[in-house]
Parts: C-alpha cells; structure tokens; sequence
C-alpha cells in the first residue's frame, strides 16, 4: 500500500542511492554549484587523493563572494580575493568545470544565475558550499548547502550521505497589504518561529499567499529558510514554475520540455500527507517588517517597539546584541536615521527586486548623507537593469549603481559597511559584523530599503504608496 507523500517525501525518495540501516542515506546530487569560497580544500582533497571529478557537467562554478563590484575590468585589489579567485580559475581548468568568471556574461551571484539560466528546475538535488543554496527549493527542489568535505564528496562521486530530516509545513492563505512583500513575509515568519524554530526541519511553504507569489519573489522566501535554522524551503511548482523555466539557456525544449513537465505536475504533496509538524498564518497580519537585533529571529513589524525581553536564548545575550546595535528595548526604529542602504545579494538582487525599488524611486533624490548602494546579482540582470533603463533611474537619484557580486552582504570583498554606521540591508544575515567589523545591519524588503534612502531614515511604505 502506498503512503501518503510530501513533496519533500517524492523528491528525496526519487535520489536515494542507498540508505545505511539505521543511518544516513547515499543521495544522488543532480546540480552541484561552487564558488570561490568553499570549494579550494575541496579540489586540493582530490588532488591529494589522486581523484578526478567524476561528473564534472553536473558541476557549475561562478565568482561572486569576493567579487569587486567597482572595476571588474581592472587587476583585484585585495591579495586574499584575488588569490581565491586564481584559484577557482585553476581548478577549473584541471578538472573540466565550466567557469562563468569576472566577465563572462553569465557570472554573477551563484544563487542567482542557477535560477535565471535554467541550471535549477523542478525535482532535482542541488548543492553548493553555501547556506543560501536552499534558493533553489522554490523550484520544488531539494536543495541545500554544504560544509567543504562535502563539496569535495559531490566532486568525488555525484553523491552526498545525508541523514533524512523532519518535514514542516508553512501555510499562508490570504491577500497581502499593499507595501508587503516576500522579503517581509519571510521575516514574519522567522520573527514568530525564531532563528532556531526550523532546526531539524525541510520546510514546504503552501496557501494561497504563496501561490500568488512570483518566481523571484518565492526564491527570496525560500533563500531563508536558513534563517530559521532548517535545513531547507521548497515550493511545489506550478505553472509560473514552467513558464519562467521555459525557454532559458540550459533549460530542456520541445517534447522533453513536454515530458519534464508531466513529471513535474506530480510534485505536489498528496492531500492527506503528513507533516512532522505545521504552521499556519494569515496573510493580513504581516506588515512591512524590519530587523532590529543581531540574527534574523530579532525582527518585528515596522511600527512595533524594540521587545523588552528575548523570544529565545538569553536576556544577557539579548541585551548584548542590542547594545552592539546602539539601540533600547522600548522604542522605535520608525524615523531612526541610517547611513547606508543596500540593496542586493542573493536574497533580494534580482530584476523584479530592481524594478520595485526603482519604481518608488524614479524622480526622487536619496537623503543627502545616506550613501544607497544597488548591486544587481547577475550579469544578466545588470544587462536587463541598463536595456530598461533601471540604472539610469538609480544614478539620477544619487545611488551607485554597481557590477554583479555578493557586495555587502558580507565582508569578504572590499564593499564594507563602515564600524558604528546602520545601514538598512535587503540582504539575508545581521550577525554582528557581517557587513563590516561593527557595522549594524537592519534587514528589510527592496521597498523599505528603497524609501529609507529617499528619507534618509526607517521609513514605513505605506505611508507612501
């Protein structure tokens, strides 16, 4: 007789090589993704082992986390950046993986590029030495970062040995306030669960509120699942999942586009599947939403006032990472001044994240003393951004308009948030000093972010829109 299944249930079972009694199962890995970062010791591990790549088309390698975003024609400044940089290139070379490197017109943040090129479809494993990797599940793929051990098992045998972990529904039904978007939706739903409430966990997010959402707007929601501590997000795909499919660069065409499809309309959980646990939320509660602490878990509606007390872990740790902020329990970020505005990274860098903040800004000017920063993730989406005349909107508003990276979502490349400076981020982590050694990041959506920098302080939309 045959169970009920998730969506989790069908892809995970469709992968399984093997299962150890007792223990982890073999997955097989359809989609490997590497980057400069974590993949070095990786190719050094085979070298030393005398091993070759086995399957190296499954893998595909970009430069993005130490990036310049300024003159990317020109020599790296930084010796640590272009040395990793180097180093990618090389191993490259020796083990026959493809390389979109500085100035290849598919280079750009690897969480972007997969999606946009048609490398990420529906119902298959993907890895990357990365934690956002878990971008790709708004594909209904099971996808989700690596250590570097791993990335050099992937290299080694296409296969992974992972430990099947519990399953967790989301469910969000209604209609969105104007001013909301996915940025803010994911936010809610890590300032109610916490930044550990997923730990354990593949989470599916479901209703009608999701459904209704874009493409780029799901892989925003799933990119951070992380944050709350799963090991994964995933959406079912639909018909926006094949159309945006369709027609890319690496994407199947004609009758096996066809036949994929067919498969891939069967990636749904069945009606009567079981979660190991399930959440639901109204789509009319969440509002804008804005950060206010040191790890995403620390975020609340717009308007709300700074908790007095920590939802999780310590009040000495609370209070320790309000005070890394400069900020007090019991008031507001409503009005507070900032010094810089981010928009970019593989959360919140793609071309319907660009077109929503330069729809708020064309015509305007950013506050004088803010400096506004917008990254796009993809030389592709840089492309799209000049052809639809987004950049020109940006630059006529005072902001810089920069080439594709991971930027200042975090500090490995030379784009830092100065120490003490707030700066209001669309990227995905506020740890303390991830933009920069004593930066304050305030994660918000491209919206948020877009109107704080006209204002030049924490600007709720709605009152604008």
């Amino acid at each position: 007789m045959n169970h009920p299944k998730t969506l989790f249930d069908k892809v995970w079972e469709a992968h399984v090589v093997d299962e150890i009694p007792d223990g982890p199962s073999i997955l097989y890995i359809d989609k490997h993704l590497i980057h400069e970062v974590t993949s070095p010791q990786a190719f050094l591990g085979l070298r030393k082992r005398g091993l070759k790549v086995l399957r190296p088309e499954k893998t595909i390698a970009t430069a993005d986390h130490n990036v310049p975003t300024l003159n990317q024609h020109l020599p790296i400044k930084e010796e640590l950046s272009r040395n990793q940089l180097n180093q990618l290139t090389k191993n490259c070379k020796d083990f026959g993986i493809e390389l979109y490197g500085l100035g290849h017109k598919y280079q750009g943040i690897v969480h972007v590029i997969g999606p946009e090129l048609g490398i990420t479809q529906p119902g298959m494993t993907i890895v990357c030495g990365d934690s956002h990797t878990s971008t790709h599940g708004a594909f209904g793929s099971i996808a989700f970062g690596i250590g570097t051990s791993e990335v050099e098992m992937v290299l080694a045998t296409q296969c992974l040995l992972q430990k099947k972990p519990k399953t967790m529904l989301i469910e969000i039904n209604g209609e969105l306030q104007k001013g909301v978007y996915s940025k803010d939706i994911i936010l809610y739903i890590i300032s109610k669960i916490s930044s550990s409430g997923g730990t354990g966990y593949f989470v599916e997010y479901s209703g009608s509120t999701i459904s209704s959402l874009s493409m780029e707007a799901r892989m925003t929601i799933c990119n951070m699942s992380i944050e709350m501590g799963a090991r994964g997000g995933m959406i079912a795909p639909d018909q926006k999942t094949f159309d945006y499919v369709e027609n890319k660069k690496f994407s199947p065409d004609g009758i096996d586009f066809d036949n994929k499809v067919k498969y891939w309309k069967t990636l749904v959980s069945d009606s009567n599947a079981k979660y190991d646990k399930v959440l639901k939320y109204d789509a009319k509660d969440i509002e804008p939403m804005i950060t206010y602490g040191t790890n995403p878990g620390m975020g609340m509606k717009i308007r709300d006032k700074i908790p007095e007390l920590p939802m999780e872990g310590s009040k000495d740790s609370f209070h320790k990472s309000l005070n890394y902020m400069g900020l007090k329990s019991g008031t507001h970020l409503l009005n507070k001044k900032i010094d810089y505005v981010f928009i970019g990274s593989c959360t919140n860098s793609r071309i319907e994240d660009l077109r929503i903040a330069a729809k708020f800004i064309d015509g305007k000017q950013k506050a004088s003393g803010v400096s506004a920063w917008v990254i796009p993730g993809s030389k592709q989406v840089e492309k799209m951004a000049k052809e639809e005349g987004i950049d020109k909107i940006f630059k006529d508003a005072g902001f810089e308009f920069r080439q594709p990276g991971c930027s200042a979502c975090l500090a490995m490349n030379e784009d830092k948030i100065p120490k003490n400076k707030f700066c209001v981020s669309t990227s995905n982590r506020n740890f303390e000093g991830r933009q920069g050694p004593g930066s304050r990041t305030m994660l918000a959506s491209p919206l948020t972010a877009a109107a704080t920098a006209v204002n030049g302080y924490v600007t709720d939309v709605r009152d604008y829109i």
